[in-house]
């Protein structure tokens, strides 16, 4: 299983966003260091806690300062922007990265973004979906550009001067585009079987009870079997929330107890998903009734914390719930206290990831 990275990023509005924004760097940069193979960043435009407008220029500022991570956005917004000015910036980055680039997208999820773009009322899973295919025509296709949709029209044609280079968006560096992966936050999710016919991979957000995150493998397999290709465990990545110390008690108290930034980061989340009418992501069952999610209850379900050998027991239980995937994606957290924040990204790297693999690889050799 390999390790890998994602942050939203979610911080107390009170901090300084200077010291918000170098945490958030630093973060990437010792996941790097480290070894985690994948790092997304998340971006949203109009909220004070989630504070990266723009997970593309975040990550720009990422591609001298890290070596072999490969860094994703987790995820564009797409119908919050244009696909042509999505198309030409991802290829971009694709270039200034030579390829260690990952384009995540979805339709986003924030109402006050959704209302500051004018989308808010809009049918967005058909402009998500218009601006992706339309990203991929300029990516596959050549000058001029003619592309027309309900959403955009997109051309070159009145103004293309081939001889010069006038009206052609430069390609990415892979070819004919970066890997796609989207971002699943539904139970059973079908736009996890839609992604996976077209060759796209899924992230199973880590705010879903862990029955919900398992409802992906057979929608994803489903996809799979459209598209004609085999489904491999090792393509899904799976989001969790997770602190790890060397210390059990206060691994209990950091990571949920009353000023845990964990506990922040969830009673953000909690607060913010039943206004926009979605408690049923924390629910047991689909037909609980709202009063029936409490932050004391999402915590304690969705947060692992604990000692090393605590935490890798917990992932390995998780893995046997869920079922077999290729990445567990770290979720990035408000660094409260910076020393923790640092020391359970070094634990889980180098004491816990060994060690789950370890058991892995006895119980697969058990099974041959």
């Amino acid at each position: 299983m390999d390790l890998g990275y994602f942050t939203m990023p979610l911080h107390p509005p009170g901090r300084n966003y200077v010291e918000t924004l170098k945490e958030d760097r630093e973060a990437i940069i010792m996941a790097d260091r480290l070894g985690f193979t994948e790092a997304y960043v998340g971006e949203h435009t109009t909220d004070l806690a989630e504070t990266i407008p723009s997970c593309l220029m975040f990550l720009c500022s990422l591609v001298h300062a890290t070596r072999t991570v490969k860094l994703g956005t987790g995820t564009l917004n797409l119908p919050n922007g244009h696909p042509a000015a999505f198309a030409a910036n991802v290829a971009m980055l694709d270039n200034m990265l030579e390829g260690r680039f990952i384009v995540g997208i979805s339709p986003g999820g924030l109402p006050s973004d959704m209302e500051v773009f004018q989308n808010l009322d809009r049918d967005r899973k058909a402009m998500f979906l218009e601006c992706i295919n339309q990203m991929i025509a300029i990516w596959t296709g050549e000058a001029p550009y003619n592309l027309k949709g309900q959403f955009w029209n997109i051309s070159t044609e009145r103004t293309l001067i081939p001889e010069i280079g006038q009206g052609t968006i430069l390609p990415c560096y892979q070819r004919p585009h970066p890997p796609i992966v989207v971002t699943a936050v539904e139970p059973f999710s079908a736009g996890v079987t839609a992604a996976a016919a077209r060759g796209w991979e899924p992230i199973s957000a880590n705010f879903l009870l862990p029955q919900w995150v398992k409802s992906h493998w057979g929608k994803y397999a489903d996809g799979c079997a459209q598209g004609g290709r085999r489904a491999d465990p090792a393509n899904w990545r799976v989001a969790k929330t997770i602190f790890v110390c060397e210390d059990g008690k206060v691994a209990q108290t950091y990571g949920k107890g009353e000023a845990s930034p964990y506990r922040f980061y969830y009673k953000q989340l909690l607060y913010k998903l039943k206004k926009a009418g979605r408690a049923n992501l924390f629910k047991e069952t689909r037909d609980a009734p709202d009063d029936s999610v409490t932050l004391d209850g999402v915590v304690d379900r969705l947060v692992i914390a604990g000692t090393p050998e605590e935490v890798t027991e917990q992932i390995l239980a998780f893995r046997r719930e869920i079922g077999d995937f290729g990445t567990l994606l770290y979720c990035g957290t408000d660094w409260a206290d910076p020393a923790l924040g640092r020391r359970s990204m070094e634990l889980l790297a180098e004491k816990v990831m060994p060690a789950v693999n370890r058991a892995i690889a006895a119980d697969t050799r058990a099974a041959a």
